[in-house]
């Protein structure tokens, strides 16, 4: 090979790192000729309820449930008023925690109803009626489920799809999951829950962050034998298109009340800890999720004041100035890409705290799903030295979260 003919393959290696959308062609005396495309476009991320055509037929002829709330969408239209449309046999509609329309406090009681543009029974599967009855799906020949997820063990609409898989087990019944994107997909971190601390607002031995999607998390529940007598759910996952866990998803609804942007989303794994504290997360606000306060915080930086709203009736700390934080800007520009759950906001608001002793509620517990990161802090253990001790276990859970990715896992 010249010396000619080994500088243009250098020199076309070089431009294709610089310009993406070019085709390069050598002419027949060996020069290069550039010839300009329409630049690469990213594929659309499709969703599973989008989809029709991967499940419409097995919706034929069937008595069809849905468990559904305002984020199951196809573009502009409900997915309830989309397989109506499509002549599919609604039989009746479940709704998780914040109710079918998505607008109920975080744990107020949401009630059974009748659907005002349908006319479809809504039964809610939230507080004492958490599991589909045997009576309420026994007329039922499928059932479907597609509700946004924000990937955090705590956000209870994946403990709700725990029980929608048991009762279908228990009645034999077909499950379908319109799979959604994960927005907090691209990272797995925080302590597993013990089994001692298991409840609605955590239910399985997973970390804080799964890094799963729907669909993977009910795989995991499957294959992991977790539902009630080790039953096994009859399931089928209509996937995503265009989608993996490097891709930073933005949600076009708010998935609840009080996530209602980004920020929210990608600070909520960090910030929902302070539910378990005297510390307000911004409910009441135009920020929840993205400031903290409390009255007896010493801060000159921002302070706000929560009052009655839909969403939040009766926000903790309701009237009263809480100086602290404003993490809005900060959740866009840094969580998103940190991958991790950051600790210093609670390590240092709990070493300055005047009342230690009344900073943690078993709330705490709950949400952390182990008595050991209390017990940390109040230890003055550092962020580092608590992520530290998560590493093994974190190490094992991603051993196991691999046997039921759908997705490329991010790297």
């Amino acid at each position: 090979m010249s010396l000619k003919q080994l500088t243009n393959i250098v020199l076309i290696g070089l431009l294709c790192t610089q310009c993406s959308g070019q085709e390069f062609q050598p002419n027949k005396d060996n020069s290069i000729k550039i010839m300009v495309t329409e630049p690469l476009k990213k594929l659309p991320i499709i969703v599973g309820a989008e989809r029709t055509s991967n499940y419409l037929k097995e919706l034929e002829g069937k008595k069809v449930g849905v468990i559904a709330n305002h984020t199951s969408m196809i573009k502009n239209t409900h997915l309830v008023d989309s397989l109506i449309n499509l002549n599919v046999n609604i039989v009746r509609v479940f709704s998780p925690e914040h109710g079918f329309r998505g607008i109920a406090d975080a744990g107020e009681k949401v009630s059974s109803d009748i659907d005002a543009t349908t006319d479809l029974p809504i039964i809610s599967l939230y507080g004492k009626n958490k599991k589909p009855t045997k009576k309420q799906i026994t007329d039922l020949d499928i059932i479907i489920f597609d509700i946004q997820d924000v990937g955090a063990r705590f956000y209870t609409y994946i403990s709700t799809m725990h029980y929608v898989m048991e009762a279908c087990a228990e009645n034999d019944k077909k499950l379908i999951i319109l799979d959604r994107p994960n927005p907090n997909g691209h990272y797995v971190d925080g302590p597993i829950l013990k089994e001692a601390h298991k409840s609605f607002v955590g239910m399985h031995p997973v970390p804080i962050v799964h890094g799963m999607t729907i669909g993977e998390y009910a795989q995991l529940i499957n294959g992991e034998g977790w539902l009630a007598n080790k039953v096994k759910c009859n399931l089928v996952i209509v996937e995503t298109k265009n989608y993996d866990h490097n891709k930073h998803y933005d949600l076009p609804i708010k998935p609840s009340p009080n996530l209602p942007n980004m920020s929210s989303i990608y600070l909520y794994p960090s910030l929902c800890l302070f539910e378990g504290t005297p510390i307000s997360v911004g409910r009441g606000t135009d920020k929840p999720f993205q400031v903290l306060g409390h009255p007896k915080m010493i801060s000159e930086r921002y302070s706000f004041t929560p009052k009655s709203m839909i969403g939040a009736k009766s926000p903790k700390l309701e009237g009263e100035k809480c100086n602290g934080y404003n993490l809005s800007f900060f959740g866009t520009e840094y969580m998103k890409g940190k991958g991790a759950i950051n600790l210093y906001w609670l390590t240092e608001i709990y070493s300055k705290f005047p009342e230690k002793d009344n900073f943690f509620t078993k709330m705490f517990t709950l949400l952390a799903g182990t008595d050991q990161l209390q017990q940390q802090i109040e230890a003055g253990k550092t962020e580092e030295e608590i992520h530290a001790s998560w590493k093994e276990d974190l190490n094992n859970f991603k051993q196991t979260r691999k046997k039921y990715l759908l997705y490329k896992d991010f790297e």
